[in-house]
């Protein structure tokens, strides 16, 4: 077939399956669809780019690999999943200044509070799932935070400082990486070894983001490496950021108290990373280390500006690692690391009137968490035929101290919490085998066929064992490939949800150790494309299960009506498996060298989901069979219900050009598209107690400029402008965003 038509099929099949999909608005030009908008920048390079990238021979490109999706060394088209690889140089080039920024442009994930003050959380979402499904890792080793309620993690914590590359696998991995990777895996790769000699690179940045706000970050990076195969690094990073509410005002009057003393919120963070280590063609040993020392003001809620309230964090992280290539068909390796944490919050008492009236209420929490991981496995290269297989140790802790205290008429009140008795430790031990069965096996006529097999037994000190698999067969078609996968995973519940002691008067435990792990099962089909250096596209649809889904509950007396239920009916709040949900979706990229100077990249995320309840789902034993309310959503669950949609999860697309009309200077463009979506608020109606409602929040859409120019080897200057057009949009309710933002930066390595 010509390739001509091969072209003119695809483009014309790529519109049709996602015409119909989510409308968006864009300003005064309309798109439709996020699928019209990237069917029409699909067709576009197509048609621009096609005869270039018919000459150009798909062999000849340079070496990509990536190391995740199957934990061994392969190009990123030869692997039956969705993937992504973000080199250095694409860092670099892509304008992002933290890592929940780059993360966001790619296809499938959202990173909610990246558009928020520095210091406030930043959660990330794959897929659709929940924020502590997906892996995060550095190096291969998974960072978490224990001492969390649900063991998710502030992305907003790890910096770009010392990273190599960033590899992103999207759906199901938990047969290779374990609990917690249902949305998929992202691995960040530190730097190594360099060119002989000592290099150093110095980057300085500063700017602001809205009125009276500014940012300023230091870091230094430094890397000697040996022709014998030794480096070492080391780098600095410092970061500070002055000015801006973290929370909205809505209060009208503005003579009022309140509005006249809101406190402008700050940032405060620094770096210190080392890594040593030694590299060969056989041999690849190293050891790191990092500390993360961070300090933010932060509010008091959703549009409650609190001018007290602050929290520190620190993560001390070691990780190290030894791997030895016997020959070219077999090769073993161990990973490890240990990461210590520590929150410190503190909220003092604030004045609350003109007259110098404080609410007399403190509040101080220490929480610490750790972490220690063991992972050997070895490599088995066969024709046809590649197996790793291997084991693990992971072993969590946690422990909590707080205090608070009011003072009011009705007198003194004082509450402690203390955990440290309880000596919270869980191991996870876990043995797995992944094999990637080629068709040459059998024949070398079937070499385009690849399948996937893979099996994990995980062995948790609570909840037993549990197995998980995959089957991935993949069929390589000229330069694409079709692929569709088959995945089972599972979450286990956090510390906190299991452990925590607190009660009521009812006597049932906040903690639950009867909880089940949540159990998930995905189907995944896709189709990827790359022709030459100039043109790659990606399609895949998905749809993931996750069964006895863990969320936090109300207990009302079982013997009162729940309309007539009351203040003194409560019986205590606990955590409980409670149903099933469901994402669903489509994701489509592409990215095109239209000319040697000017490229276009882009992509469409869709997603949707639904919870579903069952009373039959809820242990009877722990609730003592009284009236369970989510406090997720208010529902009572007496019945089978559904909830439909995904709170702050919304249908994406990116959008981006770059342009370089000399060699010295880059000018690039990005536009983001962010679609409606629900968000939850207290909502005191739900409920004697209340609960979280949901509200629905419009879609925004941003624009961002990027330039770059090297007026000289070694010194480079960039400059920034974000949210151009619209500096109004909310991504949470009841926070505050950054505004029109100008940044500048200069980079010098030598």
């Amino acid at each position: 077939m010509d390739r001509k038509v091969i072209f003119y099929y695809f483009s014309t099949l790529f519109s049709l399956i996602v015409k119909p999909l989510t409308p968006i608005t864009m300003g005064k030009n309309q798109c439709r669809t996020y699928g019209s908008c990237a069917a029409m920048l699909l067709m576009t390079v197509l048609s621009a780019n096609a005869q270039d990238s018919l000459k150009q021979d798909s062999t000849k490109q340079l070496r990509e690999v990536v190391i995740s999706a199957t934990r061994s060394e392969k190009d990123p088209q030869n692997v039956g999943r969705s993937v992504t690889v973000i080199s250095k140089e694409q860092i670099k080039s892509s304008g992002a200044t933290t890592l929940p920024e780059l993360l966001a442009q790619q296809e499938g994930i959202t990173v909610n509070g990246t558009g928020h003050t520095p210091g406030q959380i930043q959660t990330i979402f794959m897929r659709g799932a929940s924020g502590n499904h997906c892996a995060v890792m550095i190096d291969g080793i998974r960072i978490s935070d224990p001492s969390t309620n649900d063991n998710g993690m502030d992305l907003g914590e790890i910096s770009l400082a010392n990273v190599e590359r960033i590899e992103i696998v999207r759906g199901s991995h938990s047969t290779l990486y374990g609990s917690s990777a249902i949305g998929g895996v992202v691995n960040i790769i530190t730097k190594k070894s360099s060119t002989l000699g000592f290099h150093s690179d110095l980057d300085l940045k500063a700017g602001n983001f809205g009125p009276g706000t500014s940012g300023a970050s230091q870091d230094i990076f430094l890397n000697y490496s040996h022709k014998s195969g030794l480096y070492v690094n080391a780098e600095l990073f410092n970061n500070t950021v002055k000015g801006l509410d973290a929370t909205l005002d809505t209060v009208t009057d503005k003579t009022n108290f309140e509005h006249m003393h809101r406190e402008k919120d700050g940032f405060k963070k620094m770096d210190l990373i080392g890594k040593l280590g030694f590299k060969n063609e056989k041999i690849d040993v190293y050891a790191s280390y990092k500390n993360v020392n961070q300090t933010a003001d932060i509010d008091d809620g959703a549009y409650n500006d609190d001018d007290n309230y602050t929290i520190g964090f620190n993560r001390q992280l070691i990780t190290y690692g030894a791997a030895y290539k016997v020959n070219d068909k077999f090769r073993i390796a161990y990973m490890g690391g240990m990461t210590n944490t520590e929150r410190a919050a503190t909220d003092d008492s604030s004045v609350v009137d003109d007259k110098g009236a404080y609410d007399q209420s403190y509040f101080e929490g220490t929480y610490k968490g750790s972490s220690m991981i063991h992972d050997l496995q070895a490599t088995i290269n066969l024709k046809g035929l590649e197996i790793v297989l291997g084991g693990g140790l992971f072993d969590e802790q946690m422990t909590a101290k707080t205090y608070y205290y009011s003072r009011s008429i009705w007198g003194i009140y004082e509450s402690k919490t203390d955990l440290d008795t309880l000596n919270i430790d869980v191991k996870t031990v876990s043995e797995f085998i992944h094999a990637e069965v080629d068709g040459s096996l059998v024949n070398d006529k079937f070499s385009a066929f690849s399948l996937g097999l893979g099996l994990r037994n995980v062995s948790h000190d609570l909840f037993g064992s549990h197995l998980t698999y995959e089957i991935n067969p993949s069929l390589r078609i000229g330069t694409g490939r079709l692929y569709m996968a088959y995945t089972t995973g599972f979450n286990a519940p956090s510390l906190y949800q299991l452990y925590t002691p607190e009660k009521d008067f009812s006597g049932i435990l906040r903690g639950n150790k009867d909880l089940k792990p949540e159990i998930s099962n995905s189907w995944e089909f896709g189709f990827k494309q790359r022709l030459g250096k100039n043109l790659s596209f990606g399609l895949a649809f998905f749809r993931t299960e996750v069964d006895n889904s863990i969320d936090y509950a109300y207990l009302w007396n079982k013997n009162q009506e729940i309309d007539s239920l009351g203040f003194g009916d409560y019986m205590g709040d606990t955590y409980l498996n409670v149903g099933k949900q469901t994402n669903r979706g489509v994701e489509i990229s592409v990215d095109a060298k239209v000319t040697d100077k000017f490229r276009v990249f882009g992509n469409v995320s869709i997603v949707s989901g639904r919870m579903e309840y069952d009373p039959d789902d809820i242990d009877t034993s722990h609730t003592h069979g009284h009236h369970v309310q989510l406090y997720s959503n208010g529902v009572f669950i007496k019945k089978d219900a559904e909830a439909i949609g995904l709170v702050r999860r919304p249908s994406t697309g990116n959008l981006g050009f770059s342009y370089k009309p000399i060699e010295k200077l880059s000018l690039g463009a990005g536009l983001k598209m962010v679609g409606a979506r629900s968000d939850v608020f207290y909502d005191g109606n739900l409920g004697p107690y209340g609960a979280l409602g949901a509200k629905s929040l419009s879609d925004y859409t941003l624009v961002d400029l990027f330039l770059s120019y090297k007026p000289f080897k070694g010194l480079t200057v960039n400059f920034r402008a974000d949210n151009i057009f619209d500096t109004e949009y909310q991504e949470i309710m009841g926070y505050s965003t950054k505004r029109r933002g100008f940044y500048f930066s200069i980079g010098y390595s030598f």
